[in-house]
């Protein structure tokens, strides 16, 4: 039976009380089912419901699935409604499977048997986190359930049908046949048929390997060594989905094969999502030990075990190991037979490490059952009493319980430096045949990850628009277990933080969520902790990943992001010279003009309007603020910009008529035309709207720290009398780093 263990939140309160989630909705129901009530006994009936009932909820339950409601003999469960891991369609999908494997054709009351037909469907839906529990109906509103009906009407008897989303979500993990499309709908919508799970490919890795110098030395060297010196060492390569731990991992196992003129052995594992058996990836272990694929027959296993047990230990010790072997490969269940196996297993690593260095490597770690672990540490004390030349190299994510021995070294994989991913993303984009100016569109979205800037390419290859590119599904999916293993007052803040800004403080956090002031300071400081927010030096916090904050601001629904921005508009105040009062925008939210109107005592309808582009670093020391920048409160946004003053103002020589303009001029600097109201996509900036030009005002009206910080220059026109003009800030454009790479 599969053993499936997962980290869940066990926080019960929720401030954010519904989300807009991406889940997999199963929906069976039996084929028949009212044919065969007519001529059964209610009595028969009834057990017959019941039997049926406990076997299906059983199946979800183990695969984590939330039962919302039972319609006559039809059962309709959800997988990710408050929890995702990333793998939810995939859960179902195996759900579904197995129900098919324990109702069709099987005796259930009697010699009565069934017939069911299950539909997955994946799509977004409104869910009342409150209610996500078995039973709780209304959990969950949208298309998709409606989808998942209809999909279990079009499979035959037996199957399971998937949409498009779901066959996606699990491919390469289940293996599928597509049918024919479902007419009667426009256009027609294509359905795939599950088959049963296969063991996913690895990637190729064929790129080279950009950046990661610092990372692959400090791993060589603490591989090197380990075998030099006989010293076992433990390193554990630590990062988030799509950081590139992989890829390292391959660049180490082809690039370190000696030490000092001396071969090393390498055997690597890597744990899948769910395994069916807990001890799984030891035998993939042992498999890449004596050099056995998978689907090999009992003949050659039983070759291949003697002939690599041999020249390690003696006779008599070969002809009971490989038994024990044998049964390891065939059943890794965790049972007292496989343990024995994975014993046997370790003795023989030992046995060859006492004889060539050896580096043991299980990739994914995080997804394995306790029961690797336990191999792992057994494995390493062993060889450390002995002396070994032996390594053990674990790959896994930062959130994982890790259990390492204490002298193990862990190196983090931190996200690739802006130039490093400017070159990733050339390579990808030139393999594939796309235009290498989407640089400047796609570096802000990677946020440094290479396995996001290997999706976002994939997706336009797909036919993804380059100019409204969504989040590629396999991000949508890592992210947001990312997000899910959050509590509940983590998750509100940093999806409050992401309706509310690129950049922002805690008061104004504690404002938006309703709290008491100050109540938000840990929790930002545990974001930072965990990696998702980082501190700027001139305040504020900012998001590590574009990616984990498009999602959280996606995830609120409508009516909480009016009330997130009600609540923190009350009082707001936004600093004119602070390089990050603007958003920016990263494709995830509507672009918001940010300008502040300074009002000058001129009897004509005039204004200077500041704006601060989004380009603007927070660390950049000559846009940082100082302490005697005034702060002044935010206007609405606006595109043209005008205050009135009192005529006794304007200068006697001058009358309002001639003063008022005549005509309109267009900003000439990108970053001032996107602010005042253009199109702000990164690298690209359109203006759809003039503004006004550069008024006439008496230069003591202009507010000294606005004249000391660059942000208005002063043109003397005649004594007394100064032209003020928004001056240019200083832009970093994305252009110049792509044209560096």
């Amino acid at each position: 039976m599969t053993t499936i263990v997962t980290q869940r939140t066990s926080t019960p309160h929720w401030p954010v009380p519904q989300e807009r989630r991406t889940v997999t909705v199963l929906f069976a129901d039996i084929v028949g089912s009212s044919a065969l009530v007519e001529r059964l006994d209610p009595e028969d009936v009834r057990a017959l419901q019941q039997a049926y009932f406990d076997t299906v909820a059983g199946v979800l339950h183990r695969w984590h699935g939330v039962v919302e409601k039972y319609v006559g003999d039809a059962v309709m469960a959800l997988f990710g409604a408050r929890h995702s891991d990333g793998f939810d369609a995939y859960r179902a999908v195996r759900a579904g499977l197995e129900i098919q494997a324990a109702l069709d054709r099987r005796p259930m009351v009697g010699d009565i048997t069934l017939r069911v037909r299950v539909g997955v469907a994946t799509g977004e839906v409104v869910v009342d986190l409150g209610s996500a529990v078995d039973g709780g109906h209304g959990v969950a509103s949208g298309a998709v359930i409606t989808a998942a009906a209809r999909l279990q009407e079009y499979a035959p008897p037996g199957a399971v049908a998937l949409c498009a989303a779901t066959a996606r979500a699990t491919a390469g993990l289940i293996a599928q046949r597509q049918l024919a499309p479902v007419t009667g709908r426009v256009p027609p919508a294509p359905v795939w048929h599950a088959v049963g799970p296969v063991r996913p490919s690895a990637d190729p890795h064929d790129g080279p390997l950009i950046g990661r110098r610092r990372e692959l030395a400090t791993v060589r060297d603490q591989l090197s060594r380990a075998v030099r010196e006989h010293s076992p060492r433990w390193v554990s390569l630590v990062g988030p989905t799509g950081s590139g731990r992989s890829r390292l991992l391959h660049e180490l196992t082809t690039s370190l094969t000696t030490v000092d003129g001396v071969a090393v052995r390498w055997c690597v594992a890597a744990c899948q999502p769910y395994p069916d058996q807990v001890l799984a990836p030891v035998a993939d272990l042992l498999r890449e030990f004596a050099g056995i694929r998978h689907g090999a027959g009992p003949a050659v296993v039983r070759d291949r075990l003697t002939a690599t047990l041999t020249p390690l230990l003696p006779p008599a010790r070969v002809a009971a190991a490989v038994p024990a072997l044998e049964r390891l490969l065939a059943t890794p269940d965790g049972s007292a037979v496989s343990l024995a196996g994975a014993a046997a297993c370790r003795d023989a690593l030992l046995r060859l490490a006492a004889q060539r260095p050896l580096i043991v490597a299980v990739d994914d770690l995080d997804r394995a059952a306790p029961a690797v672990s336990r191999f792992l540490h057994a494995l390493f004390t062993a060889a450390s009493a002995r002396g070994l030349p032996l390594a053990v190299v674990t790959l896994h994510q930062p959130h994982w319980a890790d259990t390492r021995p204490g002298t193990a070294r862990r190196v983090a994989v931190r996200p690739l430096a802006t130039v490093q991913s400017g070159r990733l993303l050339r390579l990808l984009l030139t393999r594939a045949g796309q235009p290498v100016a989407l640089v400047d569109r796609l570096l802000p979205m990677v946020g440094g990850r290479p396995g996001h800037a290997a999706a976002y390419v994939r997706s336009i290859v797909d036919g993804a628009d380059p100019a409204a590119l969504p989040l590629p599904d396999d991000v949508h999916r890592a992210v947001g277990a990312e997000l899910d293993r959050l509590d509940g007052e983590r998750r509100a803040v940093l999806m409050a933080a992401a309706t509310l800004g690129g950049v922002t403080a805690g008061a104004m956090l504690d404002r938006a969520l309703g709290w008491t002031p100050g109540r938000c300071g840990p929790v930002l400081r545990g974001l930072v902790a965990a990696g998702l927010l980082v501190p700027r030096r001139a305040g504020g916090y900012a998001f590590a990943a574009p990616a984990l904050r498009r999602l959280a601001a996606e995830r609120l629904p409508r009516a909480l992001r009016a009330v997130f921005a009600r609540r923190a508009g009350d009082g707001a105040q936004v600093d004119v010279t602070h390089p990050d009062a603007v958003e920016r925008n990263d494709g995830s939210a509507p672009d918001r003009p940010t300008a502040v109107a300074v009002a000058v005592p001129v009897a004509v309808p005039v204004a200077v309007p500041v704006a601060v582009p989004a380009t603007h670093r927070a660390d950049d020391p000559a846009t940082a603020r100082r302490p005697d920048t005034p702060r002044i409160a935010r206007p609405a946004p606006v595109r043209r910009f005008w205050t009135t003053a009192p005529s006794g103002d304007v200068p006697p020589d001058r009358s309002a008529a001639a003063l008022a303009p005549t005509r309109t001029a267009q900003v000439a600097t990108p970053a001032l035309r996107s602010i005042a109201g253009g199109d702000r996509s990164p690298g690209v900036y359109r203006t759809p709207a003039p503004v006004p030009a550069a008024p006439v005002v008496p230069e003591s009206s202009v507010p000294r720290p606005l004249r000391r910080r660059g942000a208005l220059t002063v043109v003397r026109a005649a004594p007394g009398v100064a032209r003020a003009v928004p001056r240019p800030p200083l832009i970093h454009p994305l252009g110049g780093l792509a044209a560096s790479a």
